[in-house]
């Protein structure tokens, strides 16, 4: 156990700080993520370096498109969430500590996180599969020691850091792929959490100059309709249009079984509200051969062709459409 970052002390309660749950936490008792605990007044993350997956992906599986392409990263992650998502793909892991109550995983020197890397011949280290921000103390120390090491850092993130965290990851945070889920009913009812900090994230995250990347996965029935997918668009939009927007098919899994799986025809509607609102780079997802290539915004000509996660083909130079000049944003 390590004394977690982020929290204040009240009265023997603590308030953690670290994502905008804010859950106050009597002694003896975990936050919602189910990995702090209130320990005679002291918050202890329970989690740090016990890791239970760690394995070599390439980068467009996070997804992240225009971040260094074909790229392997070496992605890591421990149990826990401070979401209660029903559509969870990881809860197996993500909702152990919360419905299990144990706290499984190997412990890993963060200096060893980083020497696999390496020897696996990554680029980047990808905190990934459950919420990165649940175990931030450890994430920040291997973070620190990758980019020492020339290693990039990537979060595959729902979005609630707290602010006070984001500024402490911004120097060693590279990029970030962040889910936007629905609206905020959305939010409430299947993931135990609301919009607005998420937004406010997306906002700060690209001002601060890390690299963004937005994916939403469409489930019928319940964030799929034009007028939600069209506040998604308008929202980045008036961002960035340069921010990327994955949108990705939904399969029933979890305790969300009763949508069907997205069709590609719902996936074509989401690209198609994406580019009338002005994003320049719309992806789908979940589906092969739906718009997984990069294509100039300017002369409609394909820059990076894809094939699932392999890169066929990557004609971008100098972070340029070699044919019209135009600039293709993103790390390349």
């Amino acid at each position: 156990m390590t004394e977690a970052m982020f929290y204040e002390k009240l009265d023997g309660d603590v308030r953690c700080g670290l994502c905008n749950q804010f859950c106050r936490i009597r002694s003896g008792k975990r936050g919602i993520c189910g990995v702090r605990e209130n320990q005679d007044g002291v918050l202890e993350t329970l989690v740090y370096g016990k890791l239970i997956a760690m394995h070599v992906d390439p980068i467009e599986k996070k997804p992240l498109y225009h971040f260094i392409p074909g790229h392997l990263s070496y992605s890591i992650a421990t149990v826990g969430c401070n979401f209660r998502c029903l559509h969870c793909q990881n809860a197996d892991i993500s909702q152990m500590p919360a419905e299990r109550k144990t706290i499984p995983g190997s412990y890993v020197e963060p200096e060893a996180v980083v020497a696999e890397a390496l020897d696996a011949g990554c680029q980047s280290v990808a905190y990934t599969y459950t919420e990165p921000t649940i175990f931030f103390e450890y994430a920040l120390d291997v973070a620190r020691l990758a980019s020492e090491s020339g290693l990039k850092n990537v979060f595959v993130s729902n979005g609630y850091t707290s602010e006070e965290a984001v500024r402490t990851i911004e120097p060693y945070l590279d990029g970030i792929n962040i889910d936007l889920k629905g609206d905020d009913d959305f939010y409430k009812k299947v993931c135990g959490a609301r919009l607005e900090p998420v937004k406010k994230n997306i906002e700060l995250i690209w001002n601060l100059g890390i690299w963004v990347e937005v994916t939403t996965l469409l489930i019928p029935g319940y964030n799929d309709s034009d007028s939600q997918l069209r506040d998604i668009a308008e929202f980045l939009v008036g961002i960035s249009p340069e921010i990327p927007w994955h949108v990705t098919a939904f399969y029933p899994t979890y305790k969300l079984r009763d949508a069907p799986p997205t069709t590609a025809e719902t996936l074509r509607r989401a690209i198609r509200i994406g580019k009338e609102a002005g994003i320049s780079y719309v992806y789908g997802g979940n589906i092969p051969g739906e718009d997984e290539n990069t294509i100039c915004p300017r002369c409609g000509r394909v820059l990076v062709e894809r094939s699932a996660f392999r890169i066929v083909k990557n004609n971008i130079t100098g972070g340029k459409c070699p044919h019209c000049g135009r600039s293709i944003v993103g790390v390349w």
